[in-house]
Parts: C-alpha cells; structure tokens; sequence
C-alpha cells in the first residue's frame, strides 16, 4: 500500500501544540521540519504532503499552533536535507498563475531530482487578500483549474524528453526543434511558453487532488495520479474508490495509474488503553468555545448559539450540500455526520478539532495495521494520507509500530527501490533519455 502523511504545524489535533513536550517554539524552523522528514523517511513513507491557508484566521492564533508556512519554500529546503521521500506542495489554482507554478514545481522536481508533487486546490477561502470579492463559484473555480491544469502540463511538455542534446563541440544545448511554445488560449489564460525550465526528472511532477465533491472527483479523473479523500466508513471508502476509478477509466486513463488515499488520523500508543488514555488527554486540551467557531465555519456559517451541545443540528438549519461554496466536499461528510449519524454537536466539534473531518483510527500499532489491511484488501483504498495527531512523535508511533506490522505482512515496503515519487506510486515514468 501507499502511505503519506500531511505535516504542518505540531500535529493536526486542535490541542497538540498545548501538550508540554511539543515543538510549539519551533514550528517554523527548517530543524524542526527536517526532523519529521526525517523520520518520515526512515519509515519508507511515499511523500510528505503540506497543506497551505491563504488567509489568517484569528479564531486559530486563540487555539491552535497552525503557522501556515509557504509549502515550496520549505520543501525545497527539505529536498536538500532528503534523498528519497516525496515533496507534495499544495498550492491553489484560484490565488496563483500557471507558468510561475509550472517553473516552481520544476524546479523543486530538479533539485529534489525527481521527487516533487503538486496538491492541485481550487481553495475555499482567500479572496480578502488576492482582490477577489466575492470568492469565484464551486464551478468556476474548478473551470479556472481545468485550464490552469492544461497550461501548466502543456509547458511541462514544452520540451521533448531527447530536447537537450548538451554537443559543447558545436555549441548547442538544446534542439530548439525539441522546445516548442504552447500558445495556449482559453476563457482564462493566455500563454504563449515553452517554460524556461527544462524538462524535469520526471518528466512531470505528480500531480495530487482532494476535492471529492462530484465536480472534484470529474476533475480528478482527468488530472489527479493521487487523489486524497476524506470518509468516515469502509463502505463510504468503497463508495469512493468504485466511483473514482469508474470516473478514470471514462475519462480514459488507466485507472491502476490513479492511487486513492482516504485520510486517516492515527492516535497510536503501544497498547489500546494507553491510545485511549491519549485521546483523553488530547480532548482535555480542546477549548470547545473555539472549537465551536470552528465548526460552525465548517458547516456553512451556520449559527450555533442557543443550541444545545449535547444534541444534534436541527436538519433544517443546515444548507444544502449544492449551495455551499467553500469547502464544499469536506461540508459534506460533516453534514452526513450530522443528520445520519445523529452526531450531537460536542460530537461534532471533536471531530473538527481532531481530525478536520477525517476518520480517527485509535488504538495499538497492530489494531491500525489490521484496519489498513482490512480497508486496502476490501476495494476501499491504495493507501491512507496520515494525519498524525502530534507531530513528531505521533508520526513516530506510526514508522515504529504501524509500519513494521504492515512489513511482517508483505503490504508495505521494506525499503525504497526506486529514486523518484513516480517510482515510489508505481507510476509511468514520464522522464527522458538519462532523467531528462
């Protein structure tokens, strides 16, 4: 199975950073990210994957250590201190321009020599500080991604795999025949190319999405070779990866060459109690008077005052899942909590601070490796996108427990065969004569 784990911050649990031994003071530091990816790499753990967040929320610097730090400037410097662990940067088709992301991805994929990634996001929120008020529609959004998509794959492609020739005789880098301009024109971008940057090791980047919205899952089964999804049940995962295969192999693309990744949020202690007492003890750091700003965002704006905690949402007060703009996937599963799963809104609340959410898996390294199986063996994933609770020790727990009981079952690596994240995914390589 493939397995990456989301990094940010000191963990993705609202309380992490409140726990004594955290890294709080140095969650900006190069020192301190390296640490995670080092240890990440030590575990043979396919990519490491950093979200990003265009905006400030002031409801976070209250409650939560979430310093949003810019993903390519951190990951090039983590290519640098890596060899074989992928680089997945998050960066929005929304707030950004093609051919300057086309240059930066390539870039990261030469220095990191083939190991770079994009998360493809349409963002849900960021408009206050990009000059866009309001925030463009669902569809819009995902329209302006189609074309950004095409235009930075295009320029990717703007050199041959056999474009550089490197004849210090006669003094010619490059077949100028081989580098050609794109002149693409559409509804949103005009751009003439080829990138300044030649082709790069893997002849692209991988490119990854997680929006699971019907639109998002189209647009995934166009682009995406990595798709992150959040679930709550196998049979929800099922749903997902029956559809989203269907969808890839419609869209006419190998459907074994698009890996789903439900995300999963491990709290690991070496026996189940001892899990359990973590997550006691991570409840207890949760201010529920933030946690409920948080989700009364996540569930649409919707006012949660005067209700009470320890009953569900009122179905009515809850929009409909077509008329959410932001974040419109991830409204979705919390809405189903809501009013399938009668979750109470305490209930609720846990699941945003915890997990944002995705699915909490609590338990010892042998019960988390046995569900992984499960879910893998029964048609519901390639894999997981980890959300360690605490960060660095939670993804510990996971590279010393979890992955040697995956490795006594023959379903995880034992070591890196290859050297770029296409290698590590199984995917084509896209590469030309020696790496070019």
């Amino acid at each position: 199975m493939h397995l990456f784990s989301l990094i940010g911050g000191v963990g993705h649990h609202q309380g992490a950073w409140r726990r004594p031994n955290s890294r709080a003071e140095g969650a900006t530091s190069l020192d301190y990210y390296s640490d995670i990816a080092a240890l990440a790499e030590r575990g043979t753990i396919d990519a490491l994957l950093m979200a990003d967040g265009l905006s400030l929320n002031h409801t976070h610097l209250a409650s939560g250590c979430f310093p949003h730090i810019e993903p390519l400037t951190m990951l090039s410097a983590l290519a640098a201190r890596t060899s074989r662990i992928g680089l997945v940067g998050s960066v929005s088709t929304t707030f950004s321009e093609p051919y300057n992301v086309a240059r930066q991805f390539a870039t990261l994929d030469h220095i990191s020599a083939g190991r770079a990634a994009w998360n493809i996001v349409t963002s849900g929120h960021g408009e206050v500080n990009f000059g866009r008020e309001p925030l463009p529609q669902h569809s819009d959004r995902y329209q302006r991604a189609d074309e950004y998509v095409e235009v930075v794959t295009g320029l990717w492609n703007s050199w041959e795999p056999d474009a550089i020739v490197l004849d210090r005789v006669n003094g010619v880098y490059a077949d100028a025949e081989k580098v050609h301009k794109i002149n693409y024109v559409g509804k949103h971008f005009q751009v003439e190319g080829p990138l300044n940057v030649p082709r790069s090791p893997q002849g692209r980047p991988v490119l990854v999405q997680a929006g699971s919205s019907g639109t998002g899952r189209s647009f995934a089964a166009r682009h995406a070779e990595v798709v992150f999804t959040a679930q709550q049940t196998l049979a929800g995962c099922q749903d997902f990866y029956s559809d989203m295969k269907a969808r890839v192999r419609a869209a006419g693309r190998d459907p074994e060459q698009v890996k789903v990744l439900p995300g999963v949020h491990p709290l690991l202690g070496s026996t189940e109690a001892e899990a359990l007492r973590m997550e006691d003890e991570l409840r207890h750091l949760i201010r529920m008077d933030i946690g409920m700003a948080w989700l009364s965002k996540q569930l649409g704006g919707v006012d949660l005052s005067g209700l009470d905690p320890s009953k569900p949402v009122p179905e009515e007060l809850l929009p409909a899942v077509e008329t959410v703009q932001e974040r419109r996937s991830r409204y979705e599963v919390f809405r189903q909590l809501a009013v399938e799963e009668k979750y109470s809104i305490n209930r609720l609340i846990e699941a945003e601070v915890m997990s944002q959410g995705h699915l909490v898996m609590v338990g010892a390294p042998e019960q988390i490796a046995d569900r992984f199986a499960k879910w893998v063996a029964e048609g519901g994933a390639d894999g997981f996108m980890m959300l360690p609770s605490y960060l660095p020790e939670g993804l510990e727990l996971i590279v010393d427990g979890v992955i040697p009981e995956l490795r006594k079952r023959g379903l995880f690596r034992t070591e890196y065969t290859g050297t770029t994240l296409r290698d590590h995914l199984g995917l084509e390589s896209l590469a030309g004569p020696d790496g070019q």
